[in-house]
């Protein structure tokens, strides 16, 4: 009775073993899945960000996505980084055209 015990474990083994390569698709049963297709729009940015744009950017939730709170605190730190550089730039267009020189492009008097 021990060997008809054993043996049944065996069949067992094999079969949940066959059973595992064909799911995989190795098993040269059945054909490799298709990768998945895309059922949301893509998430894009026009080439120059405003921090407008960023603060309406909007990631769409996935079982195994990003944690949603590091995602908004990323888009904040790109928001404030992009209103600072725009800020910045308007500054130095503003104040970089005295006289019509720029700093360090003068003739030499001499």
């Amino acid at each position: 009775m021990n060997v008809f015990v054993v043996l049944v474990l065996v069949a067992a083994v094999v079969v949940v073993g066959l059973l595992a390569l064909t799911v995989a698709g190795r098993g040269g049963f059945a054909a490799p899945l298709a990768d998945p297709l895309r059922t949301v729009p893509p998430v894009l940015l026009p080439p120059d960000p405003s921090p407008e744009d960023v603060d309406l950017l909007r990631f769409s939730p996935g079982l195994r996505g990003y944690r949603m709170d590091q995602v908004d605190e990323a888009l904040q730190v790109l928001s404030v980084a992009l209103a600072e550089r725009d800020e910045e730039i308007s500054r130095l267009r503003g104040s970089g055209s005295r006289d019509g020189v720029i700093s360090g492009t003068a003739r030499n008097p001499e």
